[in-house]
């Protein structure tokens, strides 16, 4: 029994009802029934693992997906609970080998893990370049990578943008591929996963629907108001130089 994972899932089930969510799930049988798996999911938001768990946990056997998530949410005192209880696995961007192992030992014991390639909030809205966790830990624990593609979640909570938690009724669609087996080196495992995550990604944009010229969550491919690749990588690099700037301050506050 998991009782913090069943909560959450309620919780968060019965505000999606509240807001008017609409939850479209394609292609949940490639979801294994049993025995671990790598769930690669794109990241446009701060809600996405929150719809890409959900599949999983419908389907029956219900199955639960363990969540790689940066430390400091489990440093959280509201947070912190939470991802402890449902077994998430936290994330030292410094120190990131304990996170991998146990992400490992996870997969080899059956779990579903979920990871982001990209590693962060893409303000594009488009594919990012994959870091290589995602493909070496499928090659070390030899399972199988299913790829995940959230769209709509971006509207609701994403950086730069303020929360729309209201009776919003934004539809939302989570598109699961086909299996992807680890038998390939890392490097060609892991282009293969972003070429079908990006194959996967158009087509759920394209199922979705079309949107008036401009809106913020669009990619600017599709005539959106989101910032380019180019430029979104602009605004990163902006943003870890201010959190380096910030770090350095209190560092030398501690120090003073």
């Amino acid at each position: 029994m998991e009782p913090w994972f069943g909560t959450v899932a309620v919780v968060a089930r019965t505000l999606w009802r509240f807001q008017g969510v609409k939850i479209t799930i394609t292609g949940a049988e490639n979801l294994p029934a049993t025995g671990g798996a790598v769930i690669a999911i794109n990241h446009t938001g701060y809600l996405d693992f929150a719809f890409a768990g959900l599949p999983a946990y419908l389907e029956r056997p219900r199955r639960r997906v363990r969540f790689m998530a940066k430390k400091e949410t489990f440093d959280n005192r509201y947070t912190g609970p939470i991802m402890r209880g449902c077994r998430h696995i936290a994330v030292d961007r410094a120190h990131g080998h304990a996170s991998y192992e146990e992400a490992v030992a996870k997969l080899k014991a059956g779990e579903l893990v979920g990871v982001y390639p990209e590693a962060t909030i893409s303000r594009s809205f488009e594919l990012k370049e994959f870091k290589g966790g995602a493909a070496r830990m499928a090659i070390e624990a030899q399972v199988p990578i299913i790829p995940h593609i959230v769209w709509g979640a971006q509207r609701i909570w994403t950086k730069d943008y303020p929360k729309r938690l209201g009776r919003t009724k934004i539809p939302v669609s989570v598109t699961i591929g086909e299996p992807i087996l680890p038998d390939l080196p890392m490097e060609e495992l892991r282009a293969l996963m972003r070429t079908r995550m990006q194959e996967l990604l158009e087509r759920a944009q394209n199922e979705y629907g079309s949107a008036p010229a401009g809106e913020f969550w669009v990619p600017k491919r599709l005539g959106g108001g989101a910032p380019s690749p180019a430029e979104a990588l602009e605004l990163d690099a902006a943003e870890a130089k201010r959190k380096a700037a910030e770090r350095a301050a209190r560092e030398q506050q501690g120090q003073g």
